[in-house]
């Protein structure tokens, strides 16, 4: 099915089972395709999994404005809106937990039940003199000037920090490693540069109060694209309420690497296992 946001950019969303709506928001540079097996998870346990492709990725168009967390936060709105989601959990992974808080300051949480951070941006990525464990601004600008220099070399080697993969052993098979390729090379550069530089420098950390249903965060101790001190556990820490699960050794694309326990503790706190 289709959606169209309040500024007319038409979106691919994926609505699978029937029950409580749980709304999948996948990261960067991917599409909601990453949700699969969790989808299906969720859908079997009773629920309706609801996933979408961000707007400029995937199956969605690719407008040349609007990708700001302003802009995006509205986009999930329009989702919400759009497949009638009511008392419905949020799950961000990555870039799209910045989506979740957004949504929840801008909008409020009135439709919401339930929030969960996976591997999460949030709180703030960038290394400034009050958040001094961030990410230096030349990492950033580094990525950004690889990306337009050879995006198909930048990302062969990114995601295999992504994953986790090394010269003699990996989590994940050579064909997920080219699968993560091939969903990044369906974004357009425009949206793939501009959501790159938004989720690298987006405080979120007046947003975090909105979060006033129950939350749950999972993040890898190893995950070297957000790291996890940054984000994970201060987002965890500031948030009131809210339970962290760290899987250790993990990196970021639990969504792959550790996608049966990631759909146990999401079911979990959904309440949505069944026996």
């Amino acid at each position: 099915m289709h959606i169209t946001t309040r500024d007319g950019v038409r979106l691919n969303v994926k609505s699978w089972g029937t029950g409580r709506p749980v709304i999948l928001i996948h990261g960067w540079p991917l599409s909601a395709d990453t949700w699969d097996d969790t989808a299906i998870a969720i859908a079997d346990a009773g629920m309706r999994a609801i996933a979408y492709d961000r707007r400029g990725f995937g199956r969605s168009e690719q407008p040349w404005e609007g990708y700001d967390y302003d802009t995006l936060a509205d986009d999930l709105a329009a989702v919400i809106e759009g497949t009638k989601a009511t008392d419905a959990a949020l799950v961000g992974f990555s870039m799209g937990g910045g989506e979740v808080a957004r949504y929840l300051s801008r909008h409020g949480a009135g439709r919401i039940s339930h929030a969960a951070l996976v591997a999460s941006i949030v709180p703030y990525m960038l290394k400034t003199s009050d958040n001094p464990n961030g990410v230096d601004h030349s990492v950033f600008d580094g990525m950004t000037l690889a990306m337009k220099k050879d995006r198909a070399a930048f990302f062969a080697q990114f995601f295999k920090d992504f994953f986790g993969a090394g010269m003699l052993t990996s989590p994940v098979s050579s064909e997920v490693l080219d699968w993560a390729w091939n969903l990044a090379m369906m974004a357009s550069l425009k949206a793939t540069l501009a959501c790159a530089f938004a989720f690298a420098t987006t405080d979120f950390r007046g947003d975090l109060a909105s979060f006033t249903v129950p939350t749950l965060v999972i993040h890898g101790t190893a995950d070297k694209t957000v790291p996890i001190d940054v984000s994970g556990r201060a987002a965890a820490a500031a948030i009131k309420g809210a339970r962290i699960i760290e899987y250790e050794g993990a990196p970021h694309g639990l969504f792959a690497t550790h996608k049966d326990q990631l759909a146990r503790d999401l079911l979990s706190f959904l309440g949505g296992i069944r026996n």
